[in-house]
């Protein structure tokens, strides 16, 4: 009799398992990571750090990522001024980040959410004035805007602003 019920009770696991395998499967695969530019590594919001300040990349408005050189090295920044600062204070160190095969993506300050971000290459972004997180107060947005800067204009602010 005990050995029935006990039959009876792992069959009934199994059939259970066996239904909600389907669901489990379905159900990871609605955690979205985002979409990403082909090339661009994933910023994990509020884990990964930006290489320049070490802050804590949460605020996604103003996040930027640069990759490239001969290991396919990632760079991720808080802040489009960290990206400007890091350009200049590491050309010596990374000559690749003036090659033309370097890519970079600033976020445009317009986008929806984490999950509906749009990356635009920085040279071709206009950047507008916003209170960023480290203060260097640029934003990227996709359509020119009355006082807005390219992405030269901008670098030159930032770096007479110092920092």
């Amino acid at each position: 009799m005990c050995d029935q019920h006990r039959r009876h009770f792992l069959s009934r696991i199994g059939l259970g398992g066996l239904l909600l395998t389907p669901l489990a499967a379905a159900l990871s695969g609605c955690h979205s990571k985002g979409s990403w530019p082909e090339g661009m590594a994933e910023i994990k919001w509020d884990r990964d750090t930006c290489v320049r300040c070490s802050m804590v990349i949460s605020d996604r408005r103003f996040a930027a990522e640069m990759r490239g050189g001969p290991n396919n090295t990632v760079f991720k920044f808080d802040d489009p001024g960290c990206l400007a600062f890091w350009l200049k204070e590491k050309a010596d160190k990374y000559p690749w980040m003036a090659d033309a095969d370097t890519r970079m993506w600033v976020a445009d300050f317009n986008s929806k959410s984490r999950e509906e971000m749009t990356w635009l290459a920085p040279q071709r972004a206009h950047f507008i004035t916003k209170t960023s997180p480290m203060g260097y107060n640029f934003a990227a947005v996709s359509m020119p805007m009355p006082g807005s800067l390219d992405f030269t204009d901008m670098r030159q602010h930032t770096l007479a602003k110092g920092k």
